[in-house]
């Protein structure tokens, strides 16, 4: 064994599974979230977890990286029984874990980023660097390991976040949602990375919902139902139909709007919005300007980084314009200039607002259903009854939203903590469509949810928008984005770059606009045909 390498990189037995889980059984208070689980993944292969939020994926790789231990069963790395107390006793089993939502500092650097808490196995000098260097050139990161990470794009902190497992000797990684924010031109990228190391005899376990990407990954998919495990299937003869029968009963949904319900008249109108960088001349907005309407969908599509993010919170009043207006106009006509408004203000205008992170920005985990029903309301019935909080009217209202959004839940009383990412996000758009909103501002609102929950949320904006609802989407599932846009505006570097039509458009063609690949072609295109006429 070479001194770069890390005891977990001796090469196991190849006729040996690299991981396999027996009767892993694994109770909460008042659930089971595995129960005699059963999974083998063998050695060199990306085998994909598929099931609903809540069916037991998320716990049963928290157990494999030593976040939890299993009540019951048993885990073998490469044939040998292993006990993983901690996440430190995975990362020494030779196991790593990309989390959906990175795990990294920005305000460091990308080596600062690799080496923390790794340093003594090449310490942070020649050795650590040289070893970067070659951990880089198998993944495809480019930026140097000098470069801040906030610098970087979304795609490239995600190989930061890959380097970093493998500096630390990982052979079995754990890819939690690794394509959730990525464009399609960026996930062919990642995928060509996984095929490239999967040839040197790493093993990938793969959770995801987006099923077609699933059967072009994976060499195996296991499908897990209600804590336990339903069925194996290989991607290759197997259709995204019949793995969502596999794990919801129900057949595949689709985000597509076929009937227009866009109206003439005004809801949002923004004009040359200007968002400044402190101490720097460049602005993080750039002259934006858009108009939504009453029954229409306004889709923004962008990589991440490009503005987005502050677009929504400038809207919503969480970051201050330093130039331009913004207007509301509401049911009766009367339009209400909010550009210098707080939040809660906007809110009582009449703005639902779905956040990107749903556990930074619209829940309180620690806090039960009902509370989390008061957010952003506190002034408003059937929360407030004049100056004072009406807990009865909470309650019920809480009953209420968690039964016509199927929220899955024991009751009202259980900390937003104890419910899946599906069932909480369900109750933020449970929340969020009370009140006859005139504005819906939706921030990736299906992220990291499974299909059941999907479809739901879909119908909710769907049916909402039926009723004259105007909404500003933002979403980085481009199916999603062309399926229930009525109009699609392009985002690149803080400006409104392109229009696209949601009827005709393809996400490859929306992603190379996203990139700026697009605007690069037709420059070429135009020099071209300058040379060919001088």
């Amino acid at each position: 064994m070479s001194t770069s390498e890390s005891p977990a990189e001796a090469a196991p037995d190849r006729g040996v599974p690299a991981v396999e889980l027996t009767g892993i059984t694994k109770r909460f208070p008042g659930v089971v979230a595995n129960s005699d689980v059963n999974l083998t993944v063998a050695r060199g292969e990306v085998h994909a977890l598929c099931g609903e939020n809540g069916a037991g994926k998320s716990t049963l790789m928290k157990i494999l990286y030593g976040m939890q231990q299993p009540d019951e069963g048993s885990i073998a790395i490469n044939g040998e029984p292993v006990k993983l107390r901690n996440p430190q006793d995975a990362i020494k089993a030779g196991i790593g874990m990309v989390h959906q939502h990175f795990m990294l500092a920005d305000n460091l650097t990308v080596g600062e980023n690799v080496f923390l808490g790794a340093e003594n196995l090449h310490g942070i000098g020649r050795a650590a660097r040289a070893r970067l260097a070659k951990l880089a050139e198998r993944t495809g990161l480019r930026a140097a390991p000098d470069t801040l990470l906030e610098e970087l794009g979304v795609a490239d902190r995600q190989r930061v976040e890959i380097v970093k497992v493998l500096y630390r000797g990982a052979k079995i990684i754990i890819l939690d949602e690794p394509t959730a924010v990525l464009v399609p031109q960026e996930v062919d990228a990642l995928f060509d990375t996984v095929r490239a190391m999967q040839a040197e005899d790493y093993t990938f376990l793969f959770i995801s919902h987006k099923l077609d990407e699933v059967r072009a990954i994976a060499d195996t998919v296991t499908v897990i139902r209600r804590g336990t495990t339903v069925g194996t299937a290989d991607p290759k003869t197997i259709t995204s139909r019949q793995l969502a029968e596999m794990m919801v009963g129900s057949e595949l949904p689709s985000p597509e709007t076929r009937e227009s319900t866009v109206t003439d008249r005004d809801v949002l109108r923004l004009k040359d919005i200007r968002l400044s960088v402190e101490g720097s001349e460049r602005n993080i907005l750039d002259d934006i300007s858009l108009t939504v309407h009453a029954g229409e969908v306004l889709g923004i599509a962008g990589v991440e980084g490009n503005g987005q993010t502050e677009l929504v919170e400038t809207i919503m009043g969480m970051r201050k314009a330093t130039g331009g207006t913004i207007e509301l106009v509401e049911h009766d006509g009367v339009a209400h200039d909010l550009t210098k408004l707080g939040t809660l203000a906007r809110r009582e205008a009449g703005i639902g607002y779905i956040a990107e992170d749903r556990t930074r920005h619209s829940l309180l985990l620690t806090q039960p259903l009902w509370t989390n029903r008061i957010l952003g309301y506190q002034s408003r019935k059937p929360v407030s009854n004049g100056q004072l909080l009406d807990i009865a009217a909470v309650r019920e209202d809480t009953r209420r939203i968690v039964e016509e959004y199927d929220v899955r839940t024991p009751g009202i009383d259980v900390p937003a903590a104890a419910l899946s990412g599906g069932n909480q996000q369900k109750l933020i758009v449970g929340r969020e469509l009370s009140g006859e909103p005139v504005l819906l501002v939706a921030s990736h609102p299906t992220r990291g949810v499974d299909v059941g929950a999907q479809a739901l949320i879909w119908e909710q904006i769907r049916q909402a928008r039926a009723d004259g609802l105007a909404v500003v989407l933002v979403s980085a599932d481009l199916d999603e984005l062309i399926g229930l846009s009525d109009t699609i505006r392009v985002m690149l570097r803080g400006r409104l770059v392109s229009s696209a039509d949601p009827a005709t458009v393809t996400p490859q063609e929306l992603g190379s606009a996203m990139t700026g690949a697009g605007a690069e072609e037709s420059e070429k295109d135009t020099d071209a045909e300058g040379g060919a006429t001088e």
